[in-house]
């Protein structure tokens, strides 16, 4: 063979090696990990319930690397998403609290919760439950939503109720509900879910809008009497407690979180990423490990999750104005 022929032939075995190196890229590039940050401290149900869908999802997408980043009631980790690369490899928490009260409860919000986020899929519904320290609701007479209005209606300004602190979920839920019923009841904000439970615990207040799964073990000792679900319809953990809508129509006022991506994420890749995560949603095996935490999965299309977060920015902007709460 001539020293030409040897040279061609080497040409061409370095051209065909270069094309089938420039053809794996894209395949390595998608060995790299998704970066799934959580908002909230690790331990947490929206934590528990991302570590779940992250080893779920590992086989569809590869490896999902939970990031907590705590702080500002969530303001932090989610600012964290709306600044990070819009190529798929970083995604997100998007909570009630984030993206539906701190828009409005803060003065100042380092990110735009309505233009900031390309949403994936709802991920959870947990209801909300109004329950009662039992032995008040013994002492006066109270063993259903009606008669806890009609007390409240023939005794004006006797009643209070508590909750995590000022703008919490529980604090709106109140004020939706006494603005419904046509009630008053004063609010009492402490510093967290825990003391506000343990203040109804103690008889220091007279009723809660709580965390369903946080009101569970309370309810079961009989130590909490749970009068009604905030969600439109029964909860399939407390199926005998009627929800609010069936006294007052319409009321509907619950946790919940979701997937979102930086804005600008293609929507090939949001696809891909709703495609494997609603798929883990609707695994038997994750329904009876969130039923453990008495939430319920919500998969959703990225339209359906992006209307869904629009409804409830707007509803919560009503809620947050009329409860005076604010936010520096």
């Amino acid at each position: 063979m001539t020293a030409l022929s040897h040279a061609l032939r080497r040409t061409a075995l370095l051209c065909t090696l270069a094309a089938l190196s420039a053809a794996a890229l894209p395949a390595l590039a998608q060995t790299k990990p998704i970066r799934l940050i959580v908002p909230y401290a690790a331990g947490g149900p929206i934590d528990v319930t991302a570590r779940v869908l992250a080893e779920r999802v590992k086989d569809q997408l590869g490896t999902v690397i939970i990031e907590n980043k705590p702080g500002a009631g969530g303001n932090i980790g989610a600012d964290a998403v709306a600044k990070a690369p819009h190529d798929g490899l970083t995604i997100g928490i998007a909570a009630t609290a984030t993206h539906a009260v701190n828009p409005w409860l803060y003065r100042r919000m380092p990110f735009d919760a309505a233009r900031d986020f390309a949403p994936i899929t709802q991920m959870v519904r947990v209801p909300n439950v109004l329950v009662m320290n039992a032995d008040a609701a013994r002492r006066l007479k109270i063993e259903t939503l009606a008669d806890l209005v009609a007390y409240a209606k023939a005794n004006p300004a006797k009643l209070n109720y508590g909750s995590g602190g000022n703008g919490s979920a529980g604090h709106l839920a109140g004020e939706m509900f006494k603005a419904q019923a046509g009630i008053f009841a004063l609010h009492i904000p402490y510093n967290g879910g825990n003391p506000a439970q343990l203040a109804l615990l103690s008889g220091q207040v007279d009723f809660n809008f709580d965390n369903l799964a946080t009101a569970a073990p309370g309810i079961r000792s009989g130590k909490l009497k749970a009068l009604a679900v905030t969600t439109l319809q029964r909860s399939p953990a407390l199926p005998e407690v009627p929800p609010v809508a069936e006294l007052l129509p319409g009321f509907a006022i619950d946790t919940w979180w979701g997937l979102v991506a930086p804005a600008g994420t293609p929507d090939d890749v949001l696809a891909r990423l709703n495609q494997a995560f609603v798929a883990a949603l609707q695994s038997e095996e994750t329904r009876q490990r969130f039923a453990n935490l008495l939430a319920e999965p919500v998969p959703s299309t990225p339209a359906q999750f992006g209307a869904f977060l629009q409804a409830e920015l707007a509803k919560y902007q009503k809620l947050v104005k009329a409860s005076g709460a604010q936010v520096d």
